[in-house]
């Protein structure tokens, strides 16, 4: 990477010393001895074992659950920053709920020649077979996480958009608790905002998008493909704290169009189906018919207005990469100003004149498949080999429109408890962003991930990444009364969040 990066705690590498909004930081690093970091951290990541807070690593021949690596040293987000960055990403998600609206509908970004049709039209994750289905109160993006990084004190980049079935949520809230419990007197330092309503703010979107008819009270489940899939625990976790059922396809019918959920006491009606089932898997009948995760005729009853699907079919379209490339043009047509978060520079390999760049300068950029995601299907060049990067070179050559490249960012870092004492980490952030019929909500907070080994950029937990809580800080006198310590007051202990009672008013993604 070049240049030495800048240090979120630290400051800049020629900027004399540590960030003064962060002192308190720093004093409290300073003083608490390695040893009683580690045994707090060995203490959170001990209760996540025992919690089941795991995920499944593919492609290994031992493959089996783990739990990704807790760092105790929190990242902080100061309120001004805080400011800027939901300001962006709410410009940002309404843009992408627009496209969303517009490539299943008219079709005014392509006729009028922002976007070239093949990149929609001919794309994997373009779904016909829901063209012209509009989804209640016209919310596609309902559950948002936007990947960001940062390279400086004011430069924040979108990474890439997680506009299908965004996960880590789950360990942004029990992150939360291991910290309240094991790090008490950093919430007496600093004014933190509260991330646990997320299930109550996450309801209440559920809530807001029913089908217009529903009753007042309208059912809600979370679907899941099962137990073995990686994210189980979260959708687990989701529906437990917010007291809904989570089903499994056969637990659903459709019966005139109406999904019906099967209960010990008869059918019940649901209104709106929080999926974390793939679109090629949520109905044999329209996508796959080998699938036996879906649930036959949804698609109907969606297509009828007779229940809302969260996120909605065919959102995947907004995740892929070709497509992040044209945002910044996006964002403008829909939102008629500059966009407020920039994107990575970007070279779409489709693009003849992109190719030959990315094919000479393979050893200095990020390669990335346009529909790849948990940190597989990439090359990072300059850590790369010789070999790593010749393999390539000929799957570029050979399908050039599945990849895009971005420059090797010099990622911040933050303070990381290594094996031999705080070291500095790259990290990311991915923010949770909620739409219902009422508008945009911006959870504050969100997933820290860090790469945990040395002068790494890759911070998936699949390739070895850890995660961090991450803090806003509340200006001193907003008037806002989310602080920790009264938030956590009776709190049962670390994993008690679904048992607790919620004690912030409102009620953020996944």
């Amino acid at each position: 990477m070049g240049t030495q990066a800048f240090d979120e705690v630290m400051g800049a590498p020629d900027g004399g010393g540590t960030r003064s909004q962060l002192a308190e930081l720093h004093r409290w690093l300073s003083e608490t001895p390695p040893d009683e970091l580690r045994r707090r951290q060995h203490s959170a990541e001990t209760t996540f074992r025992q919690l089941g807070i795991t995920f499944a690593v593919y492609g290994e021949s031992e493959a089996g659950e783990r739990i990704i690596p807790f760092d105790i040293v929190p990242r902080v987000f100061l309120a001004d920053e805080w400011s800027r960055l939901s300001q962006g990403l709410i410009q940002r998600v309404e843009a992408i709920n627009a496209f969303l609206v517009d490539i299943y509908g008219e079709r005014r970004i392509l006729k009028e020649g922002i976007l070239p049709p093949d990149l929609i039209l001919g794309n994997a994750q373009f779904r016909p077979e829901i063209a012209g289905i509009r989804p209640p109160h016209d919310v596609w993006a309902h559950i948002c996480g936007i990947d960001l990084v940062r390279t400086g004190p004011d430069e924040f980049y979108v990474l890439e958009d997680n506009a299908r079935t965004p996960s880590g949520v789950s360990y942004m809230l029990e992150n939360r608790e291991a910290m309240v419990r094991l790090c008490p007197e950093l919430f007496s330092k600093f004014r933190v905002a509260a991330v646990d309503s997320y299930p109550d703010m996450l309801l209440e979107t559920m809530r807001s998008v029913a089908p217009r008819g529903a009753v007042q009270n309208p059912t809600c489940v979370v679907l899941t493909p099962g137990h073995y899939n990686s994210a189980y625990y979260e959708h687990s976790f989701l529906a437990d704290s917010m007291g809904i059922e989570l089903v499994e396809a056969a637990d659903l019918v459709v019966d005139d169009d109406v999904v019906y959920m099967r209960t010990i006491a008869g059918r019940v009606k649901v209104d709106v189906i929080y999926r974390r089932v793939d679109d090629d898997f949520l109905d044999p009948l329209v996508f796959r018919p080998d699938s036996l995760l879906g649930v036959p005729g949804l698609i109907a009853a969606y297509a009828a207005g007779n229940v809302a699907i969260i996120n909605a079919p065919g959102n995947g379209i907004a995740d892929d990469k070709a497509i992040y490339s044209y945002m910044p043009e996006i964002v403008k047509f829909y939102s008629g100003g500059e966009p407020r978060l920039p994107n990575v520079e970007t070279y779409r390999c489709r693009e003849p004149q992109a190719l030959k760049y990315v094919l000479d300068h393979l050893d200095q950029l990020v390669v990335k498949l346009v529909d790849g995601s948990g940190g597989y299907g990439m090359l990072v060049g300059p850590t790369a080999s010789k070999a790593e990067v010749e393999v390539f070179r000929a799957a570029l050559i050979a399908e050039p429109q599945r990849y895009i490249a971005q420059p090797t960012l010099a990622l911040s870092t933050v303070p990381t408890l290594a094996d031999s004492g705080l070291c500095p980490r790259h990290v990311d952030f991915r923010p949770f962003v909620l739409t219902g019929s009422q508008g945009v909500r911006v959870v504050p907070g969100g997933l820290t991930r860090v790469a945990l080994r040395e002068g790494s950029l890759v911070v998936n937990s699949s390739q070895g990444g850890g995660t961090k809580d991450s803090f806003v800080l509340m200006e001193p006198c907003s008037g806002m009364t989310q602080t920790m310590p009264g938030m956590t007051q009776g709190m049962a202990g670390i994993g008690g969040l679904s048992a607790m009672s919620q004690t912030i008013g409102e009620g953020g993604a996944s």
